[in-house]
């Protein structure tokens, strides 16, 4: 695997951060200065300033956020962060993001590859989420949302939308913009009073409490890379 991805799983750092000290010179393979292109085998001795690295046994975990927790490894604010949540062996960092207000399931794992699939606009990933929202939308509003609508960035993929009481809809998605929920609401004339995320790609949270978390089942990865498993342009509706 590629330098960075191996640093990342081995919970030094994310790829980010590994990609700035590869660049300072800090790491090294087999003795030799490690370069961003530099791929890394089972054999190969990693350093980070002259310490060796060893490869982390790789982690899923599915976590039940909370709101006020912001979904990052660390906040320079010091607020409370969902990696804190998780008290694993493993260093697995989230899946995406949520905002800090918003609560549901949130993926947190080192599998880098897995995760780079899970958000990317090319695999139709599906995401469920239950809005509280001001006022009571109409049918033509809920239309509008399963046929897309028009945000600043452009009009939104077909989505699944529907009513489940006179102030709260249920939203499917499968694209990953910043605040897309929200924004969608906003321009049917609903803005969002609180958003839940309870499904992400077929994961539900039953039986999980909010800010407590679980292993994913083996069978519940091997689901996830087959959702992966090639880019698809269809959605379910």
């Amino acid at each position: 695997m590629r330098l960075n991805a191996y640093l990342a799983r081995s919970g030094v750092a994310s790829r980010r951060k590994a990609d700035e000290l590869i660049k300072a010179g800090r790491v090294t393979v087999n003795g030799g200065p490690g370069q961003l292109n530099t791929f890394v085998g089972g054999r190969d001795r990693v350093e980070v300033d002259g310490v060796a690295i060893e490869k982390q046994g790789l982690a899923y975990v599915l976590l039940h956020k909370p709101a006020g927790v912001v979904t990052t490894a660390s906040d320079p604010h010091d607020r409370p962060t969902v990696v804190g949540l998780v008290d694993h062996p493993s260093r697995v960092v989230p899946v995406g993001r949520l905002d800090a207000d918003t609560t549901g399931a949130l993926l947190l794992t080192n599998d880098g590859e897995l995760a780079h699939r899970l958000a990317h606009p090319r695999y139709v990933v599906e995401k469920t989420y239950v809005a509280d929202v001001e006022g009571e939308p109409s049918d033509e509003a809920l239309r509008a949302l399963a046929g897309g609508v028009l945000l600043y960035d452009g009009a939104t993929a077909p989505a699944r939308a529907r009513r489940l009481a006179p102030s709260r809809v249920e939203l499917t998605i499968h694209e990953g913009r910043k605040h897309q929920v929200k924004r969608m609401m906003q321009s049917v004339g609903h803005p969002v009073t609180h958003l839940h995320r309870s499904v992400y790609a077929g994961l539900t949270l039953e039986g999980l409490e909010p800010r407590t978390w679980r292993e994913l089942e083996p069978s519940e990865v091997e689901r996830l890379y087959a959702v992966t498993s090639s880019p698809s342009s269809t959605f379910s509706r």
